[in-house]
Protein backbone atom coordinates (compact mmCIF):
# COMPACT_ATOMS: atom_id res chain seq x y z
CA UNK A 1 0.00 0.00 0.00
CA UNK A 2 2.80 2.73 -0.28
CA UNK A 3 3.18 2.59 -3.37
CA UNK A 4 -0.19 3.58 -3.66
CA UNK A 5 0.05 6.39 -0.99
CA UNK A 6 2.93 7.59 -2.10
CA UNK A 7 2.14 8.03 -5.58
CA UNK A 8 -1.21 9.62 -4.46
CA UNK A 9 0.75 12.19 -1.98
CA UNK A 10 3.15 12.69 -5.42
CA UNK A 11 -0.50 13.55 -7.17
CA UNK A 12 -1.96 15.89 -4.35
CA UNK A 13 1.30 17.58 -4.56
CA UNK A 14 1.44 18.39 -8.17
CA UNK A 15 -1.78 19.82 -7.37
CA UNK A 16 -0.88 22.03 -5.05
CA UNK A 17 1.86 23.26 -7.29
CA UNK A 18 4.57 21.80 -4.55
CA UNK A 19 7.06 20.88 -7.50
CA UNK A 20 7.07 18.57 -10.61
CA UNK A 21 7.15 14.96 -10.91
CA UNK A 22 10.97 13.90 -10.81
CA UNK A 23 11.40 16.86 -7.70
CA UNK A 24 8.16 15.25 -5.51
CA UNK A 25 9.22 11.63 -6.60
CA UNK A 26 13.14 12.48 -5.08
CA UNK A 27 11.61 13.85 -2.04
CA UNK A 28 8.89 11.64 -1.27
CA UNK A 29 11.39 8.97 0.75
CA UNK A 30 9.90 5.89 -1.44
CA UNK A 31 12.82 3.74 -1.69
CA UNK A 32 11.73 2.11 -5.21
CA UNK A 33 11.99 5.55 -6.64
CA UNK A 34 11.77 4.50 -10.55
CA UNK A 35 8.32 1.90 -10.01
CA UNK A 36 6.90 4.92 -8.36
CA UNK A 37 8.18 7.21 -11.25
CA UNK A 38 6.97 5.15 -14.16
CA UNK A 39 3.57 4.57 -11.57
CA UNK A 40 3.12 8.54 -11.03
CA UNK A 41 3.77 9.25 -15.02
CA UNK A 42 1.86 6.45 -16.70
CA UNK A 43 -1.67 7.64 -13.93
CA UNK A 44 -0.79 11.01 -15.17
CA UNK A 45 -0.87 10.32 -18.78
CA UNK A 46 -4.26 8.31 -18.30
CA UNK A 47 -5.77 11.54 -16.19
CA UNK A 48 -8.57 12.78 -18.39
CA UNK A 49 -9.66 8.85 -19.13
CA UNK A 50 -9.64 8.21 -15.15
CA UNK A 51 -11.50 11.04 -14.29
CA UNK A 52 -14.52 9.97 -16.76
CA UNK A 53 -14.47 6.96 -15.38
CA UNK A 54 -14.26 7.72 -11.67
CA UNK A 55 -17.39 9.61 -12.47
CA UNK A 56 -19.25 7.07 -14.65
CA UNK A 57 -19.02 4.30 -11.73
CA UNK A 58 -19.50 7.05 -8.94
CA UNK A 59 -16.53 5.78 -7.50
CA UNK A 60 -15.51 8.81 -5.44
CA UNK A 61 -19.77 9.02 -4.09
CA UNK A 62 -19.85 5.61 -3.05
CA UNK A 63 -16.43 5.93 -0.92
CA UNK A 64 -16.53 8.93 1.03
CA UNK A 65 -12.73 7.68 2.59
CA UNK A 66 -11.30 7.62 -0.61
CA UNK A 67 -9.08 10.54 -2.12
CA UNK A 68 -9.26 10.87 -5.99
CA UNK A 69 -5.70 10.97 -6.11
CA UNK A 70 -5.52 7.67 -4.63
CA UNK A 71 -8.45 6.64 -6.81
CA UNK A 72 -6.51 7.36 -9.88
CA UNK A 73 -3.84 5.47 -8.67
CA UNK A 74 -5.87 2.39 -7.65
CA UNK A 75 -7.98 2.43 -10.99
CA UNK A 76 -5.11 2.92 -13.41
CA UNK A 77 -3.50 -0.18 -12.02
CA UNK A 78 -6.40 -1.95 -11.94
CA UNK A 79 -7.71 -1.34 -15.60
CA UNK A 80 -4.40 -0.13 -17.66
CA UNK A 81 -1.68 -1.23 -15.40
CA UNK A 82 -0.33 -4.98 -14.03
CA UNK A 83 -2.62 -5.56 -11.70
CA UNK A 84 -3.02 -3.90 -8.28
CA UNK A 85 -0.31 -5.04 -5.83
CA UNK A 86 -1.16 -3.75 -2.46
CA UNK A 87 -3.19 -5.60 -0.04
CA UNK A 88 -5.62 -4.68 2.95
CA UNK A 89 -8.83 -2.74 2.60
CA UNK A 90 -7.69 -0.50 -0.40
CA UNK A 91 -7.11 -3.38 -2.84
CA UNK A 92 -10.78 -4.78 -1.26
CA UNK A 93 -11.95 -1.64 -1.95
CA UNK A 94 -11.15 -1.56 -5.69
CA UNK A 95 -12.03 -5.01 -6.65
CA UNK A 96 -15.65 -4.28 -5.16
CA UNK A 97 -16.16 -1.66 -7.96
CA UNK A 98 -14.23 -4.00 -10.05
CA UNK A 99 -16.71 -4.84 -12.17
CA UNK A 100 -18.80 -1.52 -12.29
CA UNK A 101 -15.38 0.15 -13.45
CA UNK A 102 -14.88 -2.27 -16.50
CA UNK A 103 -18.01 -1.92 -17.81
CA UNK A 104 -17.31 2.19 -17.69
CA UNK A 105 -14.21 1.48 -19.23
CA UNK A 106 -16.13 -0.38 -21.89
CA UNK A 107 -18.83 1.77 -22.48
CA UNK A 108 -16.24 4.35 -22.88
CA UNK A 109 -14.38 2.75 -25.75
CA UNK A 110 -18.19 2.51 -27.61
CA UNK A 111 -18.56 5.89 -27.36
CA UNK A 112 -15.11 6.84 -28.76
CA UNK A 113 -15.20 4.21 -31.80
CA UNK A 114 -11.93 2.25 -30.20
CA UNK A 115 -10.61 -1.15 -29.11
CA UNK A 116 -7.57 -0.53 -27.23
CA UNK A 117 -6.68 1.30 -24.02
CA UNK A 118 -3.98 3.39 -25.62
CA UNK A 119 -6.20 4.71 -28.28
CA UNK A 120 -8.44 6.51 -25.31
CA UNK A 121 -5.41 9.09 -24.84
CA UNK A 122 -5.28 12.02 -27.07
CA UNK A 123 -2.26 11.77 -29.36
CA UNK A 124 -0.38 14.31 -27.43
CA UNK A 125 -0.74 11.80 -24.62
CA UNK A 126 -0.66 8.62 -26.57
CA UNK A 127 3.28 10.08 -27.28
CA UNK A 128 2.42 11.52 -30.52
CA UNK A 129 4.81 10.01 -34.01
CA UNK A 130 8.18 8.69 -32.83
CA UNK A 131 8.17 9.66 -29.39
CA UNK A 132 8.81 6.21 -28.29
CA UNK A 133 11.20 5.95 -31.07
CA UNK A 134 13.76 9.25 -29.41
CA UNK A 135 16.99 7.60 -29.33
CA UNK A 136 19.26 7.34 -25.93
CA UNK A 137 21.36 10.48 -26.65
CA UNK A 138 24.30 10.13 -24.06
CA UNK A 139 26.65 13.66 -23.95
CA UNK A 140 30.08 12.15 -22.86
CA UNK A 141 31.28 14.63 -20.76
CA UNK A 142 34.96 15.92 -21.33
CA UNK A 143 35.90 17.89 -18.36
CA UNK A 144 36.71 13.63 -17.24
CA UNK A 145 37.30 11.50 -20.27
CA UNK A 146 36.99 11.99 -24.32
CA UNK A 147 34.54 10.57 -26.55
CA UNK A 148 37.16 7.71 -28.44
CA UNK A 149 38.06 6.46 -24.70
CA UNK A 150 33.91 6.21 -24.14
CA UNK A 151 33.96 4.42 -27.42
CA UNK A 152 36.51 2.20 -26.76
CA UNK A 153 34.95 1.47 -22.66
CA UNK A 154 31.29 0.43 -24.64
CA UNK A 155 32.94 -1.96 -26.99
CA UNK A 156 34.63 -4.22 -24.25
CA UNK A 157 31.27 -4.18 -22.89
CA UNK A 158 29.62 -5.77 -25.87
CA UNK A 159 28.29 -2.91 -27.86
CA UNK A 160 29.08 -2.46 -31.54
CA UNK A 161 30.43 1.11 -32.40
CA UNK A 162 28.79 1.82 -36.43
CA UNK A 163 30.84 5.24 -36.25
CA UNK A 164 29.33 8.86 -37.05
CA UNK A 165 25.59 8.96 -38.32
CA UNK A 166 25.56 10.25 -42.03
CA UNK A 167 22.20 11.05 -41.55
CA UNK A 168 18.83 11.35 -38.85
CA UNK A 169 17.71 8.22 -40.71
CA UNK A 170 20.52 6.14 -39.27
CA UNK A 171 19.31 6.69 -35.96
CA UNK A 172 16.04 6.05 -36.49
CA UNK A 173 16.60 2.30 -37.39
CA UNK A 174 19.31 1.63 -34.57
CA UNK A 175 18.79 -1.47 -32.76
CA UNK A 176 20.00 -4.08 -30.03
CA UNK A 177 23.20 -3.11 -28.61
CA UNK A 178 24.61 -0.95 -31.23
CA UNK A 179 25.36 3.10 -31.02
CA UNK A 180 26.73 5.79 -33.77
CA UNK A 181 28.72 9.19 -32.99
CA UNK A 182 25.74 11.77 -33.52
CA UNK A 183 26.03 13.43 -36.88
CA UNK A 184 25.80 16.96 -35.75
CA UNK A 185 27.06 16.74 -32.23
CA UNK A 186 30.92 16.19 -31.47
CA UNK A 187 30.53 14.63 -28.13
CA UNK A 188 26.95 13.01 -28.51
CA UNK A 189 26.76 9.09 -28.66
CA UNK A 190 23.74 7.89 -30.19
CA UNK A 191 22.08 4.50 -28.66
CA UNK A 192 18.53 2.34 -29.53
CA UNK A 193 15.79 3.92 -27.66
CA UNK A 194 14.93 2.57 -24.11
CA UNK A 195 18.41 1.79 -23.66
CA UNK A 196 19.50 1.89 -20.05
CA UNK A 197 22.72 3.32 -18.70
CA UNK A 198 21.34 4.59 -15.10
CA UNK A 199 23.22 1.93 -13.48
CA UNK A 200 26.61 2.12 -15.69
CA UNK A 201 29.79 2.75 -14.46
CA UNK A 202 29.99 5.35 -16.85
CA UNK A 203 27.01 7.13 -15.49
CA UNK A 204 27.29 6.88 -12.30
CA UNK A 205 31.00 8.12 -12.02
CA UNK A 206 29.90 11.29 -13.98
CA UNK A 207 31.85 10.13 -17.20
CA UNK A 208 28.63 10.64 -19.33
CA UNK A 209 25.72 12.47 -19.10
CA UNK A 210 22.20 11.12 -19.88
CA UNK A 211 20.94 14.41 -21.91
CA UNK A 212 18.48 14.87 -25.02
CA UNK A 213 20.02 15.72 -27.89
CA UNK A 214 17.98 19.06 -28.06
CA UNK A 215 19.11 19.91 -24.70
CA UNK A 216 22.42 19.71 -25.72
CA UNK A 217 21.50 22.83 -28.13
CA UNK A 218 21.89 25.47 -25.86
CA UNK A 219 24.98 25.41 -24.31
CA UNK A 220 26.52 24.21 -27.66
CA UNK A 221 25.54 26.80 -29.80
CA UNK A 222 26.17 29.61 -26.78
CA UNK A 223 29.80 27.84 -27.17
CA UNK A 224 31.36 30.66 -24.49
CA UNK A 225 34.97 30.93 -24.71
CA UNK A 226 37.60 29.52 -22.36
CA UNK A 227 37.47 31.83 -19.84
CA UNK A 228 34.24 33.62 -20.18
CA UNK A 229 32.03 34.12 -17.35
CA UNK A 230 28.70 33.04 -17.97
CA UNK A 231 25.15 32.68 -16.00
CA UNK A 232 22.85 29.88 -16.59
CA UNK A 233 19.21 31.91 -15.70
CA UNK A 234 17.42 28.61 -15.56
CA UNK A 235 20.02 26.04 -14.27
CA UNK A 236 17.64 22.92 -12.24
CA UNK A 237 19.12 20.23 -12.55
CA UNK A 238 22.19 21.08 -14.07
CA UNK A 239 22.95 19.27 -17.54
CA UNK A 240 23.04 22.73 -19.49
CA UNK A 241 25.43 24.12 -16.62
CA UNK A 242 27.86 20.70 -16.57
CA UNK A 243 27.80 21.32 -20.38
CA UNK A 244 28.84 24.87 -20.26
CA UNK A 245 31.39 24.11 -17.76
CA UNK A 246 32.79 21.27 -20.36
CA UNK A 247 32.86 23.66 -23.30
CA UNK A 248 35.03 26.70 -20.87
CA UNK A 249 37.22 23.73 -20.18
CA UNK A 250 36.23 24.84 -16.27
CA UNK A 251 38.48 27.97 -17.36
CA UNK A 252 36.12 30.99 -16.39
CA UNK A 253 32.95 30.94 -14.04
CA UNK A 254 29.68 30.10 -14.02
CA UNK A 255 26.44 31.72 -12.36
CA UNK A 256 24.03 29.18 -11.62
CA UNK A 257 19.92 30.56 -10.66
CA UNK A 258 17.53 28.40 -9.24
CA UNK A 259 14.66 29.20 -5.97
CA UNK A 260 14.32 25.63 -4.76
CA UNK A 261 16.82 24.97 -1.87
CA UNK A 262 16.27 21.03 -2.35
CA UNK A 263 17.34 21.83 -6.43
CA UNK A 264 20.05 23.46 -5.61
CA UNK A 265 21.22 20.98 -3.36
CA UNK A 266 20.53 18.37 -5.92
CA UNK A 267 22.37 20.02 -9.07
CA UNK A 268 25.36 20.61 -6.58
CA UNK A 269 25.64 16.84 -5.87
CA UNK A 270 25.24 16.42 -10.10
CA UNK A 271 27.74 19.37 -10.80
CA UNK A 272 30.59 17.55 -8.18
CA UNK A 273 29.89 14.02 -9.42
CA UNK A 274 30.77 15.95 -13.20
CA UNK A 275 34.12 16.89 -12.09
CA UNK A 276 32.58 21.07 -12.84
CA UNK A 277 34.55 23.80 -10.88
CA UNK A 278 34.42 27.34 -11.21
CA UNK A 279 30.42 27.66 -10.78
CA UNK A 280 28.46 29.88 -7.90
CA UNK A 281 24.86 28.56 -7.49
CA UNK A 282 22.18 31.19 -6.18
CA UNK A 283 18.87 30.66 -4.43
CA UNK A 284 17.37 33.57 -6.34
CA UNK A 285 15.36 34.52 -8.83
CA UNK A 286 16.75 35.46 -12.08
CA UNK A 287 14.73 38.80 -12.54
CA UNK A 288 16.32 39.82 -9.25
CA UNK A 289 19.53 39.80 -10.45
CA UNK A 290 20.80 42.95 -10.91
CA UNK A 291 22.92 43.77 -14.16
CA UNK A 292 24.53 46.70 -12.93
CA UNK A 293 26.31 44.38 -9.64
CA UNK A 294 30.00 44.26 -10.54
CA UNK A 295 29.97 40.91 -9.47
CA UNK A 296 28.80 40.64 -13.19
CA UNK A 297 30.65 43.25 -14.74
CA UNK A 298 32.14 40.86 -16.99
CA UNK A 299 29.43 38.60 -18.12
CA UNK A 300 29.57 37.66 -21.54
CA UNK A 301 27.59 34.78 -22.28
CA UNK A 302 23.93 34.06 -20.63
CA UNK A 303 21.79 30.48 -21.56
CA UNK A 304 18.11 31.31 -20.70
CA UNK A 305 15.79 28.61 -20.66
CA UNK A 306 12.84 29.72 -18.92
CA UNK A 307 9.53 28.10 -17.80
CA UNK A 308 7.19 27.08 -20.57
CA UNK A 309 4.52 25.20 -21.15
CA UNK A 310 6.77 22.26 -21.58
CA UNK A 311 4.61 20.77 -24.71
CA UNK A 312 7.45 19.61 -26.62
CA UNK A 313 8.56 16.84 -23.63
CA UNK A 314 7.75 14.28 -25.41
CA UNK A 315 8.97 11.40 -23.82
CA UNK A 316 10.09 12.42 -20.02
CA UNK A 317 7.71 10.87 -18.65
CA UNK A 318 8.84 7.40 -19.63
CA UNK A 319 12.53 7.96 -18.51
CA UNK A 320 13.99 7.64 -14.83
CA UNK A 321 14.89 10.83 -12.82
CA UNK A 322 17.72 12.74 -14.39
CA UNK A 323 17.63 10.87 -17.76
CA UNK A 324 16.56 13.70 -20.05
CA UNK A 325 15.60 17.23 -19.98
CA UNK A 326 13.80 18.44 -17.28
CA UNK A 327 10.19 20.03 -18.72
CA UNK A 328 8.52 23.21 -17.48
CA UNK A 329 6.57 24.02 -14.02
CA UNK A 330 2.97 23.22 -14.19
CA UNK A 331 0.99 26.63 -12.66
CA UNK A 332 -2.37 26.07 -11.43
CA UNK A 333 -3.50 29.59 -12.36
CA UNK A 334 -2.80 31.95 -15.72
CA UNK A 335 -1.01 34.40 -13.53
CA UNK A 336 3.26 33.53 -12.93
CA UNK A 337 5.22 34.84 -10.26
CA UNK A 338 8.11 36.50 -10.81
CA UNK A 339 10.14 32.98 -9.20
CA UNK A 340 8.15 31.12 -12.27
CA UNK A 341 12.39 31.40 -13.80
CA UNK A 342 13.21 28.27 -12.16
CA UNK A 343 12.47 24.95 -13.66
CA UNK A 344 11.10 21.66 -12.08
CA UNK A 345 9.72 18.73 -14.30
CA UNK A 346 6.46 18.57 -15.30
CA UNK A 347 4.78 19.07 -18.81
CA UNK A 348 1.73 20.96 -19.83
CA UNK A 349 -0.22 18.92 -22.54
CA UNK A 350 -2.61 21.40 -23.90
CA UNK A 351 -2.03 25.06 -21.95
CA UNK A 352 -4.80 27.71 -22.79
CA UNK A 353 -4.65 30.76 -24.78
CA UNK A 354 -4.94 32.22 -21.63
CA UNK A 355 -1.82 30.45 -20.02
CA UNK A 356 0.08 30.86 -23.17
CA UNK A 357 0.17 34.42 -22.78
CA UNK A 358 0.77 34.48 -19.53
CA UNK A 359 4.05 32.01 -19.99
CA UNK A 360 4.95 34.51 -23.53
CA UNK A 361 4.74 37.75 -20.97
CA UNK A 362 6.88 36.03 -18.66
CA UNK A 363 9.47 34.99 -21.17
CA UNK A 364 9.29 38.38 -23.20
CA UNK A 365 10.41 40.08 -19.37
CA UNK A 366 13.27 37.70 -18.68
CA UNK A 367 14.75 38.11 -22.15
CA UNK A 368 14.32 41.29 -22.36
CA UNK A 369 16.41 41.42 -18.42
CA UNK A 370 18.75 39.32 -19.43
CA UNK A 371 20.24 41.43 -22.33
CA UNK A 372 20.53 44.16 -20.09
CA UNK A 373 23.59 42.87 -18.70
CA UNK A 374 26.42 45.78 -19.77
CA UNK A 375 29.17 43.26 -21.16
CA UNK A 376 26.71 40.93 -22.60
CA UNK A 377 27.80 39.40 -25.98
CA UNK A 378 25.82 36.42 -26.82
CA UNK A 379 22.87 34.85 -25.27
CA UNK A 380 21.03 31.47 -26.24
CA UNK A 381 16.81 31.32 -25.35
CA UNK A 382 15.72 28.33 -25.83
CA UNK A 383 12.01 26.51 -24.48
CA UNK A 384 10.73 22.94 -24.88
CA UNK A 385 7.77 24.10 -25.75
CA UNK A 386 6.28 23.78 -29.79
CA UNK A 387 4.32 26.93 -29.35
CA UNK A 388 5.27 30.11 -31.60
CA UNK A 389 3.60 32.15 -28.77
CA UNK A 390 6.34 31.02 -26.41
CA UNK A 391 9.12 30.45 -28.96
CA UNK A 392 9.30 32.84 -32.50
CA UNK A 393 6.21 35.58 -31.31
CA UNK A 394 8.20 35.72 -27.88
CA UNK A 395 11.93 36.82 -29.82
CA UNK A 396 10.29 38.81 -32.51
CA UNK A 397 8.57 41.33 -29.82
CA UNK A 398 11.96 41.68 -28.11
CA UNK A 399 13.96 42.09 -30.88
CA UNK A 400 11.34 45.02 -31.80
CA UNK A 401 12.20 46.29 -28.71
CA UNK A 402 15.74 45.86 -28.39
CA UNK A 403 16.56 46.45 -32.41
CA UNK A 404 17.81 49.47 -32.50
CA UNK A 405 18.16 52.97 -30.87
CA UNK A 406 19.32 56.88 -31.71
CA UNK A 407 22.92 57.14 -30.50
CA UNK A 408 25.79 59.78 -31.28
CA UNK A 409 28.56 59.25 -33.09
CA UNK A 410 31.03 60.91 -34.71
CA UNK A 411 30.73 61.50 -38.33
CA UNK A 412 33.83 61.85 -40.45
CA UNK A 413 33.91 64.09 -44.03
CA UNK A 414 35.30 60.57 -45.55
CA UNK A 415 38.62 59.06 -46.26
CA UNK A 416 41.61 61.33 -44.91
CA UNK A 417 39.22 64.33 -43.87
CA UNK A 418 38.43 65.92 -40.82
CA UNK A 419 36.15 65.43 -38.05
CA UNK A 420 32.50 67.64 -39.31
CA UNK A 421 30.86 66.51 -35.94
CA UNK A 422 28.25 64.68 -34.18
CA UNK A 423 25.38 63.22 -35.24
CA UNK A 424 21.73 61.23 -34.23
CA UNK A 425 22.19 57.85 -35.89
CA UNK A 426 19.44 54.82 -35.53
CA UNK A 427 21.86 51.54 -34.76
CA UNK A 428 20.68 47.90 -33.80
CA UNK A 429 21.28 46.72 -30.50
CA UNK A 430 20.87 43.41 -30.93
CA UNK A 431 20.82 40.90 -33.99
CA UNK A 432 19.15 37.45 -34.35
CA UNK A 433 21.98 34.97 -35.25
CA UNK A 434 21.98 32.58 -38.18
CA UNK A 435 22.38 29.61 -36.07
CA UNK A 436 23.37 25.97 -37.12
CA UNK A 437 22.64 26.80 -40.60
CA UNK A 438 23.04 22.45 -41.38
CA UNK A 439 20.28 21.98 -38.52
CA UNK A 440 17.16 20.92 -41.11
CA UNK A 441 14.09 22.65 -38.67
CA UNK A 442 13.77 26.32 -38.48
CA UNK A 443 11.74 28.96 -36.58
CA UNK A 444 8.32 29.53 -38.02
CA UNK A 445 8.38 32.58 -40.31
CA UNK A 446 6.42 34.59 -37.61
CA UNK A 447 8.79 37.94 -38.22
CA UNK A 448 11.53 38.45 -41.33
CA UNK A 449 14.57 36.55 -40.20
CA UNK A 450 12.64 34.10 -38.04
CA UNK A 451 14.04 31.01 -39.68
CA UNK A 452 17.72 31.62 -38.36
CA UNK A 453 15.74 30.07 -34.86
CA UNK A 454 15.61 26.19 -34.57
CA UNK A 455 13.26 23.79 -34.12
CA UNK A 456 13.45 20.08 -32.96
CA UNK A 457 11.09 17.47 -33.33
CA UNK A 458 10.56 13.57 -32.62
CA UNK A 459 9.18 13.00 -35.98
CA UNK A 460 11.88 15.55 -37.46
CA UNK A 461 14.90 15.49 -35.80
CA UNK A 462 14.27 12.35 -33.28
CA UNK A 463 14.48 14.79 -30.41
CA UNK A 464 12.05 16.19 -27.61
CA UNK A 465 10.36 19.04 -28.94
CA UNK A 466 12.74 22.31 -28.67
CA UNK A 467 13.14 25.70 -29.86
CA UNK A 468 16.36 27.78 -29.73
CA UNK A 469 17.58 31.51 -30.36
CA UNK A 470 20.92 32.56 -30.82
CA UNK A 471 20.87 36.80 -29.92
CA UNK A 472 23.99 38.67 -30.16
CA UNK A 473 24.18 42.40 -28.90
CA UNK A 474 25.72 44.74 -31.48
CA UNK A 475 28.15 47.61 -30.74
CA UNK A 476 27.70 51.33 -31.38
CA UNK A 477 27.58 50.53 -34.98
CA UNK A 478 29.72 51.99 -37.72
CA UNK A 479 29.99 55.87 -37.89
CA UNK A 480 27.94 57.50 -40.49
CA UNK A 481 29.44 58.88 -43.45
CA UNK A 482 28.73 62.18 -45.19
Amino acid sequence: MALYSAAAAVLEGLERGAGGVKALVYHSRFPHVRQLFALVSETLRYSAVLEELLAGAALLQAEKKLSPQLAKVLVYDLLFGKGLKCGGRWKALARRHRARLEAELARLKVRQKVSRNEDLLAPAQAGGPGASQVPRYVRVNTLKTCVDDVIDFFKREGYSYLGKAASVEDLRVLSGKKFLLDLHLPELLVFPPQTDLHDNLLYTSGHIILQDKASCLPAFLLSPAAGSHVIDACAAPGNKTSHLAAILKNKGQIFAFDMDTKRLATMNTMLMRAGVTGFQLAQQDFLTVDPGDPKYSKVAYILLDPSCSGSGNTGGFGRPPLGGPWACRPQATAALPAGMVNRVPMAEAAPSAERLQALASFQRKVLSHALSFPALQRLVYSTCSLHREENEDVVGAVLQEWGSAFRCVWCWGGAGQALRGLALTLVPRCRLVDAFPCWPCRGLAAFPGAESCLRASAADTLTHGFFVAVLERCGDGAAASG
